[in-house]
């Protein structure tokens, strides 16, 4: 299995999980964990999905998913799991 990590984070809206999910959904890319808070206004999400059936390539991913984000308000960050593992490591 191929995982990813997504997070969210912008000020808070309708539509935002709606929306990011509706693109994972068309693009076969199954949510395996997903937690989202709203503190203050400000919406935060994250996300570990499974990437093995998707017929895009991951940079591509997380380019829409980026793309998407800016169309929405937020900032949206797509990452290989290994490399956000090492990335958090301390």
């Amino acid at each position: 299995m191929k995982k990813c990590v997504i997070t969210v984070v912008g000020k808070d809206r309708v539509g935002i999980i709606a929306k990011t999910c509706m693109y994972l959904a068309e693009a076969n890319i199954n949510i395996l964990d997903i937690s989202q808070t709203i503190v203050d206004g400000y919406f935060n999400m994250m996300a570990i999905v499974d990437v093995t059936n998707t017929d895009k390539e991951i940079q591509d991913v997380a380019k829409e998913l980026e793309e998407l984000g800016r169309t929405i308000g937020v900032s949206i960050h797509c990452q290989r799991e290994e490399i956000f593992e090492k990335m958090h490591r301390l």
